[in-house]
């Protein structure tokens, strides 16, 4: 009974760690695509952000200066995607792949030039799990959450706070309007390219705090390739969310529980087929789930 217990309390603590990269860059999403703009360079934006906050950590010597460098370089790899397609009207799915495919060559490369390592960093100074003793004390979730680092507290911060942004702000009204009906947005006149920039840059600083939390969080040094596919999962999540900050927790939570299944079957299946576990989930959620998780009528639209 206490081993079933143990185990339980395991999935639900590692299930929410599994979900904090996916709940920061589907909130990335979230926000691009209430700005009209497809989402399809997450991928690339976390895999910047994590290896750029690992640099930031590396030369300061402080985890929250290394967020904050990240920040800066993610939000500058989702301006190359909202300048191709916002201004020179390079179709979304395009523009996003090539910020994919650019971290995905140029992470190594500096990786190579600047640690003078391949395939992983140099450990740097990470974020710590809170030593918060009220916290502990709580009944059955202290031992959960105190599981937790504080970027998963920020992480639930945020969706909330993206949330009331969108749906109780007139900020939030106007940006939905743009990506409903940026025609009708731009004739009551307002600043649909500026809203839309708006939309990427917000989308890239949430993605790269996914990529720090894997970096940052969840170990203390950058690894090749490391999102693994993570950024591709936050397109599908947003839309199995509908868009909706509230909705892309849930579906964050959803696919983080068969993320951390992979602890329970490694022993029993061969490790190559559990692996496989969150990406087969993926696939069924896309063929199955997505009937009504349409996309916001005005996204890839432009305006004269």
């Amino acid at each position: 009974m206490n081993f079933n217990a143990d185990l339980v309390y395991s999935i639900i603590a590692s299930t929410l760690r599994s979900s904090v990269p996916l709940i920061l860059a589907s909130l990335g999403g979230c926000f691009s695509m209430r700005a009209g703009v497809s989402d399809l360079g997450l991928e690339g934006m976390m895999l910047a952000g994590s290896f750029f906050s690992v640099l930031g950590s590396w030369i300061s010597g402080s985890a929250w200066i290394g967020l904050l460098f990240g920040i800066v370089f993610g939000m500058l790899f989702s301006m190359l995607h909202a300048v191709m397609h916002i201004t020179y009207r390079v179709n979304a799915s395009i523009s996003g792949m090539c910020v994919n495919l650019l971290a995905t060559a140029a992470t190594p490369l500096l990786l190579n030039e600047i640690f003078k390592m391949s395939g992983k960093s140099v450990t740097v100074e990470a974020f710590k799990k809170p030593n918060w003793e009220w916290l502990n004390q709580i009944p059955v979730l202290g031992r959960i959450l105190g599981a937790q680092n504080v970027l998963f507290f920020l992480a639930l911060l945020l969706v909330i706070l993206g949330w009331i942004f969108l749906y109780k702000t007139k900020l939030g009204l106007r940006m939905r309007m743009v990506s409903e009906n940026p025609h009708a947005a731009s004739t009551v006149g307002l600043n649909v390219l500026g809203y839309k920039y708006f939309g990427v840059a917000m989308s890239g600083c949430f993605a790269e705090l996914g990529g720090a939390y894997l970096s940052l969080g969840q170990m203390n040094l950058f690894v090749e390739n490391m999102t693994s596919g993570r950024g591709y999962i936050a397109v599908v999540i947003n839309a199995f969310g509908k868009y909706n900050p509230i909705g892309t927790l849930g579906g964050s939570i959803f696919f983080g529980f068969f993320d951390a299944l992979q602890t329970v079957f490694q022993s029993i299946f061969p490790s190559q087929l559990v692996m496989m576990m969150p990406y087969v989930f993926t696939l069924l959620v896309i063929t199955f789930g997505l009937s009504g998780g349409k996309a916001p009528a005005g996204v890839g639209k432009h305006v004269e």
